[in-house]
């Protein structure tokens, strides 16, 4: 197969790239969502994984995000490398990763991340900072020994591509843009060049 023909293997191949040429987090992507009344909203997270499935990030279900994934699961992503001078956008469908994905990505944190996951009552109001060093000295406390479990409201999501746009910069603003669209069946793609 062509990586014409793969989008998924061309985009491991630019991150692959990016990986070797961004200063900073080649995963971070601007995450698109929506809330109940269709209110668009938008925040940078860091991509977890990605192969024939789809695009994994992590997060609280209790977290803003979570909670609009939830009610519309449906997201759009962005990545734009700098250093490359190229971007990809994805858009599709939502899925929850398995327990045993997310209990294994849990597990690759550090320490200090996996108390903050249990600390953080993220999205929601916080009404000082001792507050939040309160709680991450608690849970410290309490998971000072052994492994610290992963919390029940934390897990992953998957966004399952049914469209992705791959543009390059070019001279005089005559970018390169290629948009793959999931066929009907959902097992292959097809491809068309967009004006820049």
């Amino acid at each position: 197969m062509s990586e014409n023909a793969d989008p998924i293997a061309r985009f491991q191949s630019w991150l692959g790239e990016a990986e070797k040429s961004e200063p900073n987090d080649p995963t971070a992507m601007a995450l698109a969502t929506a809330d109940g009344d269709g209110m668009p909203n938008v925040r940078m997270v860091l991509l977890k994984g990605v192969d024939v499935r789809g695009f994994v990030f992590y997060t609280n279900f209790e977290s803003d995000k979570g909670e609009e994934l939830n009610a519309n699961p449906q997201a759009a992503m962005c990545f734009h490398w700098k250093t490359l001078r190229r971007q990809v956008r994805v858009q599709g469908a939502i899925e929850v990763v398995s327990e045993g994905e997310a209990d294994e990505y849990f597990a690759t944190r550090a320490k200090d991340s996996q108390i903050g996951a249990w600390a953080s009552q993220q999205s929601r109001p916080l009404e000082d900072r001792f507050a939040l060093e309160k709680a991450v000295a608690r849970y410290a406390a309490k998971h000072a020994l052994g492994t610290v479990p992963r919390p029940p409201y934390w897990s992953g999501y998957r966004l399952v591509p049914q469209r992705l746009e791959f543009w390059t910069d070019k001279p005089f603003r005559l970018h390169d843009r290629e948009i793959f669209h999931r066929d009907g069946d959902g097992d292959g793609w097809w491809t068309e060049k967009l004006y820049p």
